[in-house]
């Protein structure tokens, strides 16, 4: 392992065992715990199975019971912050696999800068050391995209299909990953795809078939079903917000219209269409590119979005980074309308559920405005700089004429 790598995961390793001891204090020591409350929700899942129940006992525990498998040691050591460490250890495994997939695309120096916005980054950080799973989920599609870069389809799709498994949206990649495959490969295309497609269903129907035997119906329902419906409008920054609101109320817009029920039309369509980019540079650059704009987009779109979902697209962002065209002025604007946006969102957020102040409206409403305009005009300047690097240069045209 070279010596700078080594450094930069022995660094993130420090932070993140800070951050974790920090949490321990606080959570010992002040009445705001650091611990999030979903990690809680976990922990007491694992409690059921532990004595051979069911982790749907647990209320509110809306995930495949291999997360609450997951979190078993806790009972078997006695110690509620053990399943931490895993998600700890998951965080920093995705970080390895960014500078690998980073390999070859730009200068060592640069390859590490990039991955630092994984490795080092306080916000990824405190999700993982907070007790959320979303490390779990950004590891099982690292070793999905790790194996495909090597050609390895098999255990590419045993990934990709489990990844599914264990949240439903990585099923937007599908079309990039055989649009890269189909385009890419010189022979033997229809061979390919069917490989990958089959480990996929593979790794996607075998956990699915075992709990569903295990669990039932109720494994469907809190794992799958339950998402197509849910109208959580707490901690929420999606433009569908106030809507939710007024339809958990049992209040409509128009007599009869649940509009939430439409929330997955625009971003499936975006995510449909932006693959696109590949029929104009079908590699695995642009591939990782894609996913990164669909991911952006889908949480945009999303009519439940809260911090955690940012780490989908968060863990994307550094290839995306590696070729981009934007000057540091673009990009300064980027990060300052990204951060600007959940400000204003956030003080609303603030003023209702520590303040008690009724700011659903207007003041949450033009907040959650706010954050969809400003991440819309970010995933056009995002799109706009992809298809401006998909152009064939003046040199390449010109071989082509010749």
């Amino acid at each position: 392992m070279n010596k700078h790598v080594f450094w930069l995961l022995f660094a993130s390793l420090l932070l993140r065992i800070g951050f974790f001891a920090y949490g321990i204090f606080q959570d010992a020591n002040f009445e705001v715990k650091y611990t999030d409350i979903d990690y809680f929700v976990f922990h007491d899942a694992a409690g059921y199975v532990f004595n051979g129940e069911s982790p749907y006992l647990r209320d509110t525990y809306r995930y495949t019971p291999l997360l609450s498998w997951l979190l078993l040691p806790n009972y078997y050591t006695q110690w509620i912050h053990m399943g931490k460490i895993f998600f700890i250890l998951f965080d920093l495994i995705t970080g390895a696999i960014i500078i690998k997939l980073l390999d070859g695309t730009c200068q060592l120096k640069k390859q590490l800068c990039l991955a630092s916005i994984w490795l080092l980054n306080p916000m990824v950080i405190t999700i993982s050391t907070r007790g959320n799973a979303e490390s779990v989920l950004c590891f099982l599609i690292f070793c999905s995209f790790y194996f495909l870069k090597r050609n390895e389809l098999v255990l590419a799709g045993l990934f990709y299909g489990l990844s599914i498994h264990f949240k439903i949206y990585p099923i937007i990649y599908a079309l990039p990953i055989a649009l890269f495959i189909f385009l890419s490969a010189k022979s033997g295309r229809i061979m390919r795809l069917i490989t990958i497609g089959l480990s996929t269903l593979i790794g996607l129907l075998v956990p699915t078939y075992a709990m569903f035997k295990i669990y039932g119906t109720e494994f469907v329902k809190h794992s799958y079903t339950y998402h197509f419906a849910r109208t959580d409008h707490r901690h929420n920054f999606s433009i569908w917000n106030f809507v939710l609101l007024l339809e958990s109320a049992d209040i409509r817009l128009f007599d009869k219209v649940e509009f939430a029920k439409f929330a997955f039309v625009p971003q499936l369509l975006l995510c449909a269409a932006l693959p696109y980019l590949l029929l104009k540079s079908p590699n695995f650059e642009t591939m990782l590119n894609v996913t990164f704009l669909q991911t952006f987009a889908f949480v945009t779109f999303n009519k439940v979005c809260t911090s955690q979902y940012f780490i989908w697209y968060m863990v994307l962002l550094p290839f995306y980074l590696a070729n981009t065209t934007l000057n540091w002025k673009n990009g300064a604007i980027c990060i300052l309308a990204w951060i600007a946006s959940q400000a204003v969102w956030l003080s609303q957020a603030y003023r209702l559920e520590f303040l008690g102040q009724n700011v659903f409206f207007p003041n949450l409403l033009i907040g959650n405005v706010i954050f969809f305009l400003s991440n819309v005009y970010l995933l056009d300047i995002y799109l706009s700089d992809i298809k401006l690097r998909s152009r064939p240069s003046p040199h390449e045209l010109e071989k082509k004429k010749n």
